[in-house]
């Protein structure tokens, strides 16, 4: 594809990782089309999710504190198209908007920092983290537990674990491999912490109605990552979820379809409902289905953090 007449602006949040992965959307984009550096430029987009960091996500307007000020920027006309970790991106979209692309899924684990294990953690063991999964999971895991909030950057959050703040934190593997902090931590098995839905994925956005870009960006999608996303997406969908409710879901291509694992969590880690079935890769309505089953299993108790 041709180069643009003028720099395409890319819009993306200012922290380390935000900014990582800025880089390699705009490098995937000049490697797929021979394109130099001046081809894009990079938007730096503040967002009320990067302002407030003393109180949980939930408390002050959920994932939207990532996106708002860069779906403005985009409808504006400041930017022609933006960069979000997946995880962030609330599960109903604006309609002028559209999800357009997603670069290759890195590792979608946790990783626990601090400890060797949850096992060799001491007795009563304070853990870090404002994802209310991780802190369900972990309470599941050792019910002797306090969890205390951490929020920030990936090194804000290693800094207060530093300091004594907590004897662990949980970090998302691909956050720290994209940092070039890839010792850092010890990666937590699947099967012992599904992680959150979209995890590891980045995902490119631009106006719905912006067909040059939409098929600009096509070009350097990976569609396995984007099904088995969507197919997760399609989950939160199905349960309504918000940013209150501990939710993980994994799709993952196995025989050219998805297979898909879900589960809520109660916030003490005593209940968990979990499913797990196969799909074709276009079947949304069953991931939606999932979702919709998980909580008629749940107990009322459980499935009321999906009613508020």
């Amino acid at each position: 594809m041709q180069k643009p007449d003028q720099p395409l602006r890319l819009g993306t949040r200012g922290s380390p990782l935000a900014l990582a992965q800025a880089h390699m959307t705009m490098a995937a984009l000049r490697a797929r089309h021979g394109w130099d550096e001046s081809a894009v430029e990079i938007v730096v987009v503040q967002t009320s999710g990067d302002r407030i960091q003393d109180r949980p996500l939930a408390e002050i307007g959920g994932k939207a504190l990532w996106t708002k000020e860069l779906d403005r920027a985009l409808v504006e006309g400041e930017i022609d198209f933006a960069v979000h970790s997946m995880k962030d991106v609330e599960t109903l979209r604006p309609a002028g908007i559209r999800i357009a692309a997603m670069l290759p899924r890195a590792d979608a684990r946790d990783r626990l920092v601090g400890a060797g294990g949850f096992d060799t953690l001491p007795e009563r063991p304070v853990v870090g983290t404002s994802s209310p999964r991780r802190a369900a999971q972990v309470k599941r895991l050792r019910p002797d537990a306090q969890v205390v909030l951490f929020r920030g950057n990936v090194a804000t959050r290693l800094a207060k674990l530093a300091a004594g703040e907590a004897h662990a934190t949980l970090l998302a593997a691909a956050g720290l491999d994209r940092l070039g902090l890839q010792d850092v931590g010890v990666t937590i098995p699947i099967e012992v912490m599904l992680p959150a839905p979209s995890q590891g994925a980045v995902g490119i956005e631009t106006l719905s109605g912006n067909v040059a870009m939409l098929a600009l960006l096509a070009t350097i999608s990976d569609a396995d990552t984007f099904d088995c996303v969507m197919a997760e997406r399609a989950v939160l969908v199905g349960l309504g979820g918000t940013c209150h409710s501990p939710i993980a879901a994994l799709g993952r291509l196995e025989d050219g379809r998805i297979h898909l694992r879900a589960e809520i969590i109660s916030p003490d880690g005593q209940e968990t409902v979990g499913d797990s079935l196969r799909i074709d890769r276009d079947d949304m309505a069953a991931a939606e289905a999932m979702g919709r089953g998980l909580l008629e299993r749940a107990s009322p108790a459980l499935r009321a953090l999906f009613e508020a």
